[in-house]
């Protein structure tokens, strides 16, 4: 018979007649004990499979197919619209659901085939149904229930419309693929520069992790990559890279912390988990969301001539 004998309080066991010492092995830490999270709290090789094939496939819609990246554009609000529903519900918000849907499917395409005129006929219309379709509802709190699909609408899909919009202009697809790195070069120099060297919160009482320090580094990455993308893609000056990086990271930063503030508002970490090491898609969009107007309006009234 083989024995397994333990030792406790720093003393001997005694060994049993018949049986023989058995030394436990210590068990691995790396056995079965979960992976240490990075420093700003993301399964960072996950985040980084799920950001490359994200941009990959936008990116490929973009300089391919035009209206597959609407097509794709508007899938992602629709899962964020999706998150956003069902976080409003913690509060017991009811978002009128089939409307906002169909808003969120109506205003991108109507940006892109129609222009900024379509635009505005669909939001306007997008609206109307949200209040006509709540006041056949017996349900109570119809006022919070509008008020709230009429904000995310003009929240999602109408600010991604922007983009659709910037895909139209003269050299759009290369400024919507500009657009799309600043956006990710600020994630990418934020999340770098704050998770190793920030220590100042820019808002502690809504997102704690976000630093100025990791701020001044989505601006210089930002700043780069904007410059190089004028220069060689788009042919434009130096100092509209300058600018667009500027105002790009600005509002992308703006959009962030007022999703952070929305969570904290409803009390969730985050809108969604479908997306692993990023959370929900609304997670992956607040910045771009912000960030598609401000790129559109510089573009289309900064150096006319080059347009």
């Amino acid at each position: 018979m083989v024995g397994v004998v333990a030792a406790s309080s720093g003393r001997r066991a005694q060994r049993a007649p018949g049986t023989r010492w058995v030394r436990r092995r210590p068990a691995s830490r790396s056995a079965g004990a979960p992976k240490a999270p990075s420093r700003a709290g993301r399964n960072l090789p996950a985040a980084t499979a799920v950001g490359v094939a994200l941009l990959g496939s936008v990116l490929g819609g973009i300089l391919y197919l035009p209206i597959a990246f609407v097509a794709i554009t508007t899938a992602f609000a629709l899962v964020g619209v999706w998150e956003i529903s069902r976080a409003l519900e913690v509060r017991q918000i009811r978002l009128p659901l089939v409307p906002t849907i169909v808003a969120t499917v109506a205003l991108p395409f109507a940006a892109y085939l129609g222009g900024p005129e379509a635009l505005a006929y669909a939001v306007v219309l997008s609206t109307t149904a949200l209040a006509l379709w709540r006041s056949f509802d017996p349900a109570p709190d119809a006022a919070r229930s509008i008020t709230a699909g009429i904000f995310v609408v003009l929240w999602v899909p109408l600010m991604l419309s922007f983009a659709m919009l910037l895909l139209q202009e003269p050299s759009g697809k290369l400024l919507v693929a500009t657009l799309l790195l600043l956006v990710v070069a600020n994630d990418t120099f934020g999340y770098l520069v704050g998770a190793f060297f920030g220590k100042h919160a820019m808002a502690p009482k809504i997102s704690p992790k976000k630093s100025w320090e990791g701020f001044a580094g989505s601006v210089g990455g930002a700043v780069l990559v904007g410059v190089l993308a004028t220069v060689f893609l788009l042919d434009r000056p130096w100092w509209f890279g300058l600018v667009l990086a500027v105002a790009t990271v600005s509002a992308a930063t703006a959009g962030d912390l007022a999703e952070s503030m929305i969570k904290r508002e409803l009390g969730v970490k985050d809108m969604g988990n479908i997306l692993p090491g990023h959370g929900g898609m609304m997670d992956r969009l607040d910045s771009i969301v912000f960030a598609s107007p401000v790129a559109f309006l510089l573009s289309v009234t900064l150096v006319p001539g080059f347009l």
